[in-house]
């Protein structure tokens, strides 16, 4: 059995969390997040709890079990706590402005970049340099701050760009003179 996909997943008080069919659909005091899983597996509610199981030892299988058990683990928890992302701005004169619901990012470029958040995700901008994205759904929050990351990734030799704030930038040496 699969260690991740065996563990049972507790519903805390204020979700509910209901199944029809291979939709898994969770309420929660920040949202609702409903989700189609993989044909295969099985999800069943056992007092307060939501269990995973998979019907052989295939290899396919054996991939989907502790894959979709993960899954609503991270429905359960986005609903509960949400998840973010935090993003730095490294280099001189990069900065971002939020005016509404529109954050206008300065990056070298010869014009200004101008970001609309989708449905459910929420851009702070806490500091000049300094970029929060957050909201309910795990998949969706890390593909919002990847997108923004991409606009200006970090370059080795500055380290100029935008990054995670945990990241670390492995640096080149540039080049040197003639001897």
């Amino acid at each position: 059995m699969s260690r991740i996909g065996r563990k049972p997943i507790e519903i805390p008080a204020g979700v509910e969390v209901s199944i029809e069919g291979q939709t898994v659909t969770v309420k929660g005091p920040k949202g609702t997040l409903t989700r189609n899983i993989h044909k295969d597996m099985v999800v069943t509610i056992e007092g307060n709890q939501v269990v995973v199981t998979r019907p052989t030892d295939e290899k396919l299988h054996k991939s989907l079990h502790g894959t979709t058990r993960s899954i609503i683990a991270n429905m359960v928890e986005g609903v509960t706590k949400g998840f973010q992302k935090n993003l730095e701005l490294v280099g001189v004169g990069y900065r971002a402005v939020k005016s509404g619901n529109k954050v206008t990012l300065s990056l070298g470029f010869s014009h200004p970049v101008e970001l609309v958040p989708d449905a459910g995700i929420e851009i702070d901008v806490p500091a000049p340099n300094k970029l929060v994205v957050s909201g309910i759904d795990k998949e969706q929050v890390g593909t919002v701050a990847a997108s923004i990351r991409r606009i200006r990734e970090p370059e080795p030799y500055k380290g100029k760009g935008i990054k995670y704030e945990n990241e670390k930038i492995r640096r080149k040496v540039g080049k040197t003179g003639k001897k």
